[in-house]
């Protein structure tokens, strides 16, 4: 039996935080910007003399990020210079914390979280005509003859508050595993910076980049030769990029070639679906970490009141799962299309609140993940109806008022002009017909149009008998009620044959 390779997953988040001004600089705070170097200044530029001033709101974002994570929220803490250059880094060094971050400790989603603290983003980086395109490249790289491009730099993004997140390194079973957890863990943080309003955590603009901390060992409670693969812009690269890392180690240590795997920085090609070598991964020395000599010390406890900070939290993923499951009892899967959609989740409670009865709600929510959705999916202009409107679509269906296929399609009318759906039902003539004397005449008639369906049905088909019912919601236009007009037929048929 071959060797048991366990993968150990470390986790490093950045997220762009939710400010109108930058972290040092009254600059804009704008990730929607499309033109060029607009929204800078001397100190987002590095220009000689130009002083940092701290944003307020951006250590109160932390903060809270902080708190939701239970986490410990550091009564002194303090900003420190980290030492490296690259093009898109003007003053030389970035402003970032170290040994003092404003939380340590935490937990979420299986990982236990190492500190969260607050620095400063880089400026971006644009190559033109290169390999390298959407990657940083050391300016020290050996690029090839015939890859030669250039680059240009937007400071736009320049000082930007960042927040970062470090887990603590977590053991897991399989590579499978460990991606798949990894993933689970970013998507939360990214519901808890949108719960709180700290960041928009958009992946796609950049605005939430995930790097992953990635060794695998034979000795579970031993650490192996640690690989970083950095800026993950998607959970689908989150996990496949974790995947494949742990693939690679795996394979190189069973095929004798472990010494292979270096301490390095990796990057994640999207289109090769690879990671390919990046640098070699520096050590906190490396960064000649000091204080950061233009801005104060921070005593948080007496800058902040914590405990009415704590009372303020919105009400938090987890909390609002077990919320949605004890008072609603409805399917795991609608409480995370509500948990994941604020707005719409608001929408389903206030529903929800009109109806009181259980099995109305579980099919309101049913109509809003299903019907809806579906709806909004092929046409984005759309809109949910009021709470009022759609509680009485519910109710008129509750009470077989209208059909399944009514109910369907009078939403996709309110959808599109937010109107009573009774009226509309009454408009289109959709309310089924409970007229058991009228619905007998139709019956009567169905059956003696169809003798070869009727003796298919007696002779055990029970698909004869829904042949049947189904002629007869055509005929009324699909008003019957579907189980008097079952009960109508199977009527008929027995006294057709005393």
């Amino acid at each position: 039996m071959g060797k048991k390779y366990y993968p150990t997953i470390g986790l490093e988040i950045h997220a762009e935080l939710k400010t109108l001004t930058k972290m040092f600089c009254s600059c804009k705070n704008d990730p929607d910007e499309k033109k060029p170097n607009v929204n800078i200044c001397p100190v987002c530029t590095a220009h000689p003399g130009a002083l940092p001033v701290l944003n307020k709101k951006a250590i109160e974002n932390v903060i809270k990020v902080g708190l939701a994570l239970n986490g410990n929220i550091a009564d002194f803490t303090e900003f420190d210079r980290k030492n490296y250059f690259y093009p898109d880094i003007p003053k030389g060094y970035q402003i970032s914390q170290y040994k003092f971050p404003i939380v340590s400790g935490g937990h979420l989603a299986d990982f236990d979280i190492t500190r969260v603290h607050l620095e400063e983003d880089t400026a971006t980086n644009k190559h033109i005509d290169s390999p390298y395109i959407g990657h940083r490249v050391s300016p020290m790289s050996d690029i090839g003859e015939g890859e030669a491009g250039f680059s240009l730099i937007d400071f736009n993004r320049s000082g930007v508050p960042l927040m970062e997140l470090v887990t603590e390194p977590h053991t897991f079973e399989t590579a499978s595993e460990a991606a798949k957890f990894a993933t689970k863990f970013a998507k939360e943080l990214q519901l808890i910076l949108w719960y709180l309003g700290a960041s928009e955590a958009n992946m796609e603009k950049g605005e939430m980049r995930v790097e992953a901390n990635i060794s695998i060992s034979t000795n579970p409670k031993k650490l192996g030769t640690k690989v970083e693969v950095k800026n993950l812009n998607s959970f689908r690269s989150v996990e496949r990029a974790i995947k494949y890392e742990l693939d690679r180690m795996t394979e190189l240590e069973k095929a004798g070639k472990g010494s292979e795997i270096v301490q390095e920085t990796r990057g994640w090609d999207e289109g090769k679906q690879k990671t390919f070598s990046q640098r070699k991964k520096e050590s906190s020395e490396d960064y000649r970490y000091f204080p950061e000599p233009d801005l104060p010390k921070l005593k948080l406890h007496e800058a902040f009141d914590l405990k009415e900070m704590k009372k303020e939290l919105p009400e938090l993923p987890e909390a609002k799962r077990a919320r949605y499951k004890k008072d609603f009892g409805i399917k795991d899967e609608d409480i995370e299309v509500y948990v994941n959609d604020l707005e719409l989740g608001v929408r389903f409670s206030a529903i929800a609140k009109i109806l009181t009865n259980g099995d109305k709600i579980k099919t309101a929510s049913n109509f809003i993940t299903s019907d809806f959705l579906g709806l909004q999916k092929s046409n984005s202009a759309v809109k949910m109806p009021s709470a009022e409107n759609f509680a009485e679509l519910v109710n008129l269906f509750s009470e077989d008022k209208i059909s399944s296929r009514a109910a369907k399609d009078i939403l996709a009318m309110m959808a599109k002009r937010d109107e009573s759906p009774l009226q509309i039902a009454t408009e289109k003539k959709l309310l089924q017909s409970s007229d058991e004397s009228t619905l007998k005449k139709i019956a009567q008639r169905i059956v003696e149009e169809n003798p070869k369906a009727v003796e298919d049905f007696k002779k055990g088909k029970e698909n004869a008998i829904m042949s049947l019912i189904g002629q007869m919601m055509k005929e009324t236009k699909g008003s019957a009620n579907p189980t008097i007009a079952r009960s109508s037929i199977l009527g008929v048929i027995k006294n057709n044959d005393k």
